[in-house]
């Protein structure tokens, strides 16, 4: 996987230095197990408190332009990477993703923002 510096100067110096907000992306492909999924979300929601984050996208309506069908979106953005990492390996979240795990098959990214 290449960094985002790796890719910034080439593409297009003046953006150095202004990737700042982060956004955590995640796409569901597949639900498995609903009562697991259930509890991941319930998880997920008492796993907030303490981390400052504004939710972009909630598994609104979603039309594929390109590649695989998703089955749901949701886009969150941090403050910074540090930010949205320190949510992921958060006690609280680790325990919520791991009935995520059981119930549905998920990709997650972080990608760094433009402020």
């Amino acid at each position: 996987m290449r960094s985002s510096a790796a890719l910034r100067s080439p593409i297009c110096p003046r953006l150095k230095g202004l990737f700042v907000t982060a956004y955590v992306i995640m796409i569901r492909d597949r639900m498995r197990n609903e009562v697991a999924f259930q509890r991941y979300a319930e998880g997920a929601v008492a796993a907030r408190p303490g981390h400052d984050f504004d939710v972009l996208a909630f598994y609104g309506a979603c039309e594929t332009w390109e590649g695989s069908e998703a089955d749901g979106i949701v886009i969150l953005s941090f403050a910074d990477r540090a930010a949205a990492k320190a949510w992921y390996k958060s006690p609280a979240y680790t325990a919520a993703k791991a009935h995520r795990f059981q119930g549905a098959d998920y990709r997650l990214m972080v990608v760094d923002g433009i402020e």
